[in-house]
């Protein structure tokens, strides 16, 4: 029987769509602490003493056991990957640097109400299970064969689909790409010679470089990846360079970025890649977030574009808030259909109660392409045809009306060269504002590290 990889790996054949944007996220050094003045309130002595913790992270704490488990996960996972793996210590101190970035995220979304709830959860693991084409009794069986309890293995997939939602509530619906950023990516690709649809297959390593580093710390740095990228001429495989040096969460994964658009790339991913054949790596390349050395794996063009279509479109939208009761913005578009249906006209009420900027027109969002928006959204608007008037449905941002005005075929090349400069700028923007984001909340978090490396 084909077997399966738990956590992470399982999780991500569902939400590869929207995890993507969060494979560069930079996994900043350890400190003992911050300066916050957070006192832990737990400590060792209230554990069982079979066990010891290994790092307090706010109000809660990792311990051996969990580390240890977490560890043998992920060195199961590289060795699937024909990934030589690092020593046992460095690699611990790589899956323990990520599970205290995700027991800060998992704690922030706690405190901002963010939940899961057991249907939702079932409706995901039940998708998971049809991408692995098992039925759900036989799925079961198979991640409990993995050693992994079937409620750990929910948990783990929950926790998954918080951080998910955390970061399209604190990044993803705050992200805009302006003509003019389309503009100036489009002549940047044509200067290198290259196409916003190009895709990089890409691995990386990363020696982060904290703000304001004094030059003495910068220097420090630099001699690490000037080490890795001298075991690298000596022969030692990207994968077991990237798992014992890299900074990065792609080290757990041999720092394997996948598949990526060049306009997602920053320019000086881009710039290097478009000069490597597959196999190759890169120089020391400097960035504001520290040293980096990327390698290609692959790279593949565009094919001749099909036709493409696009929709005029006009919307209502009512947001969810999570300080109003759970039913009220469903309720509101509920009557707010109803008065569409009695005759109301849909600009003017779109004007009236939508709750975005596009009210200002009258709910009127222009032209749409395929693959531009919420696959959500783009399953109702694709459904209707000039005229219509959809019923109303949910998407992460809210409840929505939407009414197709027109659709058109558009000149294809240009305008997939534009769709594609978009949602790989979108993603970049996406990417930079994550990592930001997280560093910050890093930063504001009591950690104190108490792992034994002996």
């Amino acid at each position: 029987m084909k077997r399966f990889l738990i956590g992470l790996t399982l999780a991500a054949l569902w939400l590869a769509p929207w995890t993507q944007a969060a494979d560069n996220l930079l996994v900043r050094p350890a400190q003992e602490a911050n300066k916050s003045g957070v006192t832990p309130p737990l400590e060792e002595a209230t554990l069982p003493v079979v066990d010891r913790i290994v790092a307090v992270v706010n109000t809660s704490v990792i311990t051996f056991s969990e580390l240890n488990d977490r560890t043998n996960m992920i060195a199961t996972q590289l060795t699937r990957q024909n990934i030589t793996l690092p020593e046992r210590h460095i690699l611990m101190r790589q899956v323990l640097e990520k599970m205290i970035m995700d027991a800060v995220q998992l704690q922030y979304a706690k405190d901002a109400g963010i939940k899961v709830d057991d249907t939702q959860l079932d409706q995901a693991i039940g998708r998971i299970a049809e991408e692995n084409k098992l039925p759900l009794a036989a799925f079961r069986v198979a991640v409990e064969k993995e050693g992994v309890t079937w409620s750990k293995f929910r948990e783990e997939i929950r926790n998954e689909i918080i951080l998910v939602h955390l970061r399209e509530r604190e990044v993803e619906n705050r992200i805009n790409v302006s003509d003019s950023e389309i503009d100036a990516q489009i002549q940047e690709e044509n200067a290198r010679g290259g196409s916003a649809q190009d895709e990089f297959d890409l691995a990386h390593i990363l020696i982060s470089v904290p703000e304001n580093a004094s030059p003495e710390r910068v220097a420090q740095r630099q001699k690490k990846i000037q080490e890795a990228f001298d075991k690298l001429n000596k022969g030692m495989e990207f994968a077991e360079v990237a798992a014992t040096f890299s900074e990065a969460p792609d080290a757990l994964k041999g720092g394997n970025l996948g598949w990526r658009p060049a306009a997602r790339l920053p320019s000086l991913f881009a710039n290097a890649a478009s000069k490597l054949k597959p196999g190759e790596y890169s120089g020391i390349l400097r960035s504001p977030n520290g040293f980096h050395i990327i390698k290609l794996i692959n790279r593949r063009g565009s094919e001749a574009p099909a036709p493409i279509t696009q929709y005029h479109v006009r919307q209502i939208l009512v947001k969810l808030n999570p300080d109003a009761g759970p039913n009220d913005a469903y309720n509101k578009i509920l009557g707010l259909s109803a008065r569409l249906s009695g005759g109301e006209e849909f600009g003017r009420l779109a004007t009236l109660s939508s709750e975005d900027e596009s009210r200002n027109r009258g709910g009127d969002l222009g032209w749409i392409s395929e693959g531009e928006t919420l696959p959500q959204f783009e399953k109702v608007v694709k459904s209707l045809k000039p005229g219509e008037t959809s019923a109303p449905f949910e998407t992460p941002l809210g409840w929505h009306i939407v009414q197709v005005l027109e659709v058109r075929q558009a000149d294809a090349n240009l305008e997939r060269r534009r769709l594609a400069a978009r949602q790989g700028l979108r993603a970049r923007k996406s990417d930079e504002a994550f990592d930001e984001w997280v560093r910050q909340l890093r930063d504001q978090a009591y950690v104190d590290i108490r792992f034994d490396e002996r």
